[in-house]
């Protein structure tokens, strides 16, 4: 409890969000009908021109190679700036290494704004187009903007709605925490995830009208949309995952019913295989365990790494590569520009290994090492990779338990669906996402790296900063809509 300043009264936390949130996650229909989502989004992508041309590095407009140490940079020294990283680690197969990594210092927000439509919890979702995704609109945040662009360093219009996330009323925001992003192609990158709930404005009232780009949703509406190939985008899957828990469905004695098993595993009551304390001690034993060093280096300084006018590429057309685009569109805060992208090799497999242990669902997660995390380690999926960048080495190189992914049948597959990375930073970068359920006897193999958590745990881990990835949040959102 929190004392409150202006009236001196002692203020506890707001014991109906849990059941508002349950009671959203259950409407599965709402104000935005699902009759009329698929015309509302095939109307928005015909409504956005957005033309995305792959140009040469001299052809980047306000962009430019640092003449001492070659790392592209904006004019203006905001944005972001591609530089190059030196690292030495203890994890993993290859121990030193050098690459090229975006460098973006500002954290910015990520914002989604609810409010109560007809008595139910609603998110005010945006049709939004990036220049690197692989389709066209996805399902973003309310707010999703760098610092340089919501101070409008870009000289473009404003961002909508940016003002309940500037500095909302302390009693609104339902969620607000620091979280990473993808740690072997950012430096250190933080965005704000917030949820901010809108009672009274009148912008919202009955009657008023939404821009063309937003409507209301339920989270059980996002929950099934979550399932649809490249429509709900990073930065609305990791913004879901840090919302507050829903109150778990009433569950009786274990059944096989899938729902069920979700709802135990997100009661603390129902315990798990390890207490909250061994699973923080673990966390802390990674940490102190493995050695990562990180220093910046100029980037032509980057060792196996070929620039031509075009493209930074490794010398094995592995792992990914930087390219530039000019955009044209109608649907931003300005209307042309270009920038470079990182461009990844190949599909990614994110993997979640889930199992049930006396009727409460557990996952498997990894204690994962990337040169870009701020805290060495972070909790990830099960096996996150790209499956080309290790066919070259020898099986025991492999990652663990990708055989396992790869050899699981569609009667163990509870989710599948290819969802998109920010399309902001990222060019057609996609990877297919699963929760594979395997037997109650399924081992960890023994591994110091891999715990098998409760989603209970996981939503407890993810009202901090740095303890559990983007891809791992990604399929937390998903996790928590299995039916």
């Amino acid at each position: 409890m929190e004392r409150h300043a202006a009236t001196g009264l002692l203020r506890k936390p707001d014991g109906t969000l849990p059941h508002r949130l349950a009671r959203s996650a259950a409407t599965l229909d709402g104000a935005t009908p699902n009759s009329e989502l698929a015309d509302w989004i095939a109307e928005r992508n015909a409504a956005h021109r957005h033309e995305v041309t792959r140009i040469r590095f001299d052809q980047l407009r306000q962009w430019h190679f640092d003449p001492a140490g070659g790392d592209l940079r904006h004019d203006s020294g905001r944005f972001f700036r591609v530089q190059g990283l030196s690292v030495r680690t203890d994890y993993g197969h290859v121990r030193h290494w050098t690459q090229p990594i975006i460098n973006q210092p500002e954290i910015g927000i990520l914002g989604i704004l609810v409010r109560e439509v007809d008595g139910v919890l609603h998110c005010l979702m945006q049709a939004k187009s990036e220049p690197g995704n692989v389709n066209g609109v996805q399902l973003s945040p309310t707010v999703q903007a760098t610092k340089s662009n919501y101070t409008r360093v870009h000289g473009g219009k404003p961002v909508p709605y940016l003002d309940f996330f500037r500095d909302p009323p302390p009693e609104q925001v339902l969620a607000d925490v620091l979280q990473s992003e993808q740690g072997s192609w950012f430096y250190r990158k933080r965005n704000r995830n917030m949820v901010v709930e809108v009672t009274d404005d009148p912008r919202f009232d009955d009657g008023a009208e939404l821009p063309e780009d937003f409507r209301w949703l339920t989270l059980g509406q996002l929950h099934a949309l979550l399932r649809v190939d490249n429509l709900v985008n990073m930065d609305a899957r990791t913004v879901l995952s840090c919302m507050p828990a829903p109150a778990p469905a009433p569950f009786g004695e274990p059944s096989t019913d899938l729902a069920d098993a979700v709802a135990r595993s997100a009661q603390p009551t129902a315990g798990g295989l390890h207490t909250t304390t061994e699973v923080m001690s673990w966390i802390t034993s990674r940490q102190a365990a493995h050695y990562v060093d990180t220093t910046a280096v100029p980037l032509h300084e980057v060792r196996g790494w070929r620039r031509t006018d075009a493209e930074i590429s490794h010398e094995l057309g592995l792992y990914f590569s930087i390219v530039a685009v000019d955009i044209t569109t109608n649907g931003r805060e300005v209307a042309s520009w270009s920038q470079p992208l990182v461009r990844p090799f190949g599909t990614g497999v994110v993997a979640l290994l889930v199992k049930r242990v006396e009727g409460v669902l557990h996952a498997l997660v990894n204690a994962r090492v990337e040169p870009g995390y701020l805290d060495v380690v972070e909790l990830a999926p099960t096996v996150q990779c790209t499956p080309e960048n290790y066919d070259h080495l020898p099986p025991g190189d492999h990652p663990p338990f990708l055989d396992v992914v790869r050899a699981s049948t569609p009667e163990q597959v509870l989710f599948s669906t290819q969802l998109s990375e920010e399309g902001g930073r990222f060019y057609h970068a996609h990877s297919e996402y699963q929760i594979i359920e395997v037997a109650p006897d399924f081992p960890d193999a023994g591994l110091a790296d891999f715990r098998w958590l409760t989603v209970h745990q996981l939503n407890e881990l993810l009202r901090h900063s740095h303890y559990v990835n983007v891809q791992a949040r990604s399929l937390l959102a998903c996790l928590r809509g299995l039916r």
